[in-house]
């Protein structure tokens, strides 16, 4: 089992969002490095740290799971979604999606200060690679910022 953040700003989806729903598409990912992860790397049963970005204190807030494999993300072929993209087609998908399903929101959100000042966290992608909306968290970091939010 892989571990993961997907970050979301939560004016737009938020972890309370996703608690009330339950489960949901990750749609809109419309960076081809995330992509490829949502397609070729994310699975079945792998945990995801839902982070909020793009907000006064962005941080980790809770945690998700994988449930099935990398499908067609439908916003891609609606001209009225913001995620349409005119060169994607039916046989041809350009974009993926990944369903997760709620499974806990932190007591003890984590923030991106906090993350940023902790030498153990120095080679998480979300340190070195901070825009990157899908990233890979090593089992150590997973298992540590778990315990420290709950």
């Amino acid at each position: 089992m892989n571990h993961w953040l997907f970050k979301t700003e939560p004016d737009t989806y938020s972890i309370d969002d996703l608690r009330r729903e339950g489960r949901c598409g990750w749609e809109g990912i419309r960076n081809y490095q995330a992509r490829n992860r949502l397609r070729d790397e994310v699975q079945d049963g792998d945990q995801v740290l839902i982070y909020h970005s793009s907000c006064p204190v962005p941080a980790i807030v809770g945690l998700a799971c994988v449930v099935g494999t990398a499908r067609p993300d439908p916003t891609q072929f609606n001209p009225e979604s913001p995620y349409y993209d005119p060169k994607s087609s039916l046989d041809n998908p350009r974009w993926v999606l990944v369903d997760i399903q709620w499974q806990e929101t932190f007591a003890k959100p984590l923030p991106l200060k906090q993350v940023k000042t902790e030498t153990r966290f120095r080679e998480m992608e979300l340190v070195s690679r901070g825009r990157l909306s899908i990233q890979e968290v090593d089992d150590q970091s997973f298992r540590h910022i778990v315990a420290r939010c709950r």
